[in-house]
């Protein structure tokens, strides 16, 4: 928390704990760096090796070239390594360009949410309410409306099902001292499906909140349910004291219900 922003937010960290696409065995190759005890920088990846996140407290940048070497040897996939630099770091990038990498066009964009700037007012259709993993504790319609959502059916890989296996792991998800489950946000249709869904992650020692994922079902998209999803969650968070909502994304979906561009950072590779 103390490091505030940053390319790779806690509730990214969090969310990757119990992702289903989390590689368990490369957990212990993400490297720590502390100083008398106390944690100061952190080399990790997102789910999967190949990409790094070399992550400092302000005074301690210095560690950066160090974190990279570290991340080249240790977080690399069968050849493959991209390290993940904010286009605001500067020393960084000289860092990284002294050691023979050079930027990419892959990056990665976040978008904010002044919650004082912007209405988070919002309409639902007729039938439609609003529920949440606290009031509506389903792990079959959470799983089933992600899978439909990021287009699993559309991409051929067949019907949502849902196995015990999966049950658990939802209950090792959701159901942790760093979860709301009142920020777990989901439209519900007529018929008592999820049909879109908003997560939201909010700690007031960070100082910001985060939304991630949201999804909804193909059937169900321009009707304004993921615009209500993710501004129900944004209301919430503003009652609880969060004064900006940041999202790792520039999908159009989310400038259109008031998010502003923010931050970019780009891949970085090694010269071939």
């Amino acid at each position: 928390m103390q490091l505030g922003y940053a390319e790779f937010t806690y509730a990214r960290w969090d969310w990757m704990t119990t992702h289903s696409y989390l590689d368990k065995n490369a957990v212990g190759k993400i490297g720590l760096w502390e100083d008398d005890g106390r944690l100061v920088g952190v080399a990790t990846f997102d789910t999967r090796l190949g990409q790094a996140y070399c992550l400092t407290i302000p005074e301690y940048a210095f560690l950066k070239r160090e974190m990279l070497i570290y991340s080249k040897e240790h977080l690399s996939s069968k050849g493959e390594f991209g390290v993940v630099i904010s286009t605001a770091d500067l020393a960084f990038q000289d860092i990284a360009a002294d050691l023979g990498y050079i930027a990419t066009v892959d990056n990665e964009e976040d978008a904010i949410f002044y919650f004082d700037k912007t209405s988070v007012e919002y309409q639902l259709p007729s039938g439609f309410h609003i529920t949440s993993m606290n009031e509506t504790y389903d792990p079959y319609e959470y799983l089933r409306v992600l899978w439909k959502g990021f287009n699993h059916e559309l991409k051929g890989e067949g019907a949502f099902v849902f196995t015990e296996d999966k049950n658990q792991g939802v209950n090792a998800e959701m159901k942790r001292a760093n979860v709301d489950l009142n920020l777990k946000i989901a439209v519900v249709s007529p018929d008592g499906h999820f049909v879109s869904y908003c997560g939201m992650w909010y700690d007031e020692n960070a100082g910001f909140a985060v939304i991630e994922p949201v999804a909804t079902d193909p059937e169900y998209r321009r009707m304004g349910l993921g615009k209500a999803a993710v501004l129900e969650g944004i209301r919430r968070v503003g009652a609880m004291g969060a004064k900006v909502i940041f999202v790792g994304s520039s999908q159009q979906f989310y400038y259109s219900i008031g998010m502003r561009p923010f931050a970019m950072a780009s891949v970085w590779k090694l010269l071939p």
